[in-house]
């Protein structure tokens, strides 16, 4: 089974929304962070302000899962992933994830996350499908989730205006069946056998 929160690359760990408050309001300077993460205009807040609405939201753990992100060594946070379930008579949730630094994008961690809270997702809490949503410009995110399992499952033409251009909002989907068949074919290619797996 493994470390439920620990990756090929990253460690999830529990949200200190003191710790993540101040990483948020330097990660927040950078206009290409949130434009990437939000739809919303980039705006800049104080790191009290985000402490208090991190609270906030974590009041609501019956529905929310947050983690922290780190490298597996040291403790410089690199980013969150939060779960939200939309409906547990369904098994629906919705995950957003956001890696703060630019030095850090591109080097697997998002997808590392992903794959952990995923599993997380259908193994720990028996959800059945988990969704997101990412802008069409966000290329290298598209790559990051399909790697995870997701696909595309639909498309809002026109959805965003940024910098005098309209871009798409595409809706990305996996199933727990195609994330236990994603398993065992990651299982296979490492030298496994299906008797073998518990």
């Amino acid at each position: 089974m493994g470390n439920l929160f620990r990756g090929e690359l990253i460690r999830l760990a529990a949200m200190d929304a003191e710790k993540m408050s101040k990483a948020w309001e330097h990660w927040n300077r950078d206009a290409l962070f949130r434009r990437l993460l939000d739809n919303e205009p980039p705006t800049l807040w104080s790191a009290r302000k985000i402490q208090q609405w991190i609270e906030k939201e974590l009041e609501r753990g019956d529905q929310r899962f947050s983690f922290s992100i780190y490298p597996l060594e040291g403790e410089r946070l690199i980013g969150f992933v939060e779960l939200n379930v939309t409906n547990w008579q369904h098994g629906n949730a919705w995950v957003g994830i956001g890696i703060g630094n630019r030095e850090d994008w591109g080097k697997g961690y998002g997808t590392d996350a992903m794959r952990l809270v995923l599993r997380y997702a259908f193994d720990e809490l028996g959800l059945y499908r988990v969704t997101l949503g990412v802008f069409s410009y966000n290329q290298r995110a598209i790559r990051s989730y399909q790697k995870a399992g997701f696909v595309v499952e639909g498309r809002e033409r026109g959805a965003l205006s940024r910098d005098g251009e309209r871009s798409d909002m595409l809706v990305m989907g996996i199933l727990r069946p195609e994330w236990e068949a994603q398993q065992g074919a990651m299982y296979k290619a490492a030298g496994g056998r299906d008797e073998d797996r518990n």
